[in-house]
């Protein structure tokens, strides 16, 4: 069997990725980004946001944290109403980091309260009124919902 006869193992350069994909991928860009910038242009309201329904229960939380993933809640009287070791409050302690992060983005009172929320369908959330951030629980699992569900019903 001679060298021309071998079946060929590359394909030329130009071959590799066909010319109407390429085409097609650019396209597909273009058209994304034509929306999001006309999206963005005429101030288009989001859609994927979650219901906004009535709010059954309230409390305001202090949270404090350090990066070993200790954390410690207290209510508004100042009363400890957890303190988790570095081992179970990284959640809370992660919690704490982005709301001191979003403050410091706008220079808010770092040492404001956040509300912890339960909204009608069992929603439970947390909102800074500082920053106008918030954060639906149910999406970060069932631990770390209950987690702050047993902070709402604490005395």
């Amino acid at each position: 069997m001679s060298h021309a006869d071998s079946p060929r193992i590359h394909a030329k350069e130009d071959e590799l990725v066909p010319r109407i994909l390429i085409r097609a991928v650019l396209a597909l860009l273009l058209i994304v980004l034509s929306l999001v910038t006309i999206a963005t242009l005429t101030d288009r309201p989001l859609e994927s946001t979650p219901p906004q329904t009535e709010i059954i229960a309230e409390r305001a939380i202090f949270l404090s944290g350090d990066a070993s993933g200790a954390a410690r809640v207290l209510d508004a009287h100042g009363t400890v109403l957890a303190d988790f070791p570095s081992d179970k409050g990284g959640f809370v302690a992660g919690i704490e980091r982005v709301i001191a992060r979003e403050r410091g983005k706008i220079g808010a009172d770092p040492a404001a309260p956040v509300l912890l929320r339960l909204r009608d369908g069992n929603r439970l959330s947390l909102y800074d009124p500082e920053t106008n951030w918030s954060a639906e629980l149910m999406g970060f699992g069932a631990d770390n919902l209950r987690t702050f569900a047993r902070l709402l019903s604490k005395p």
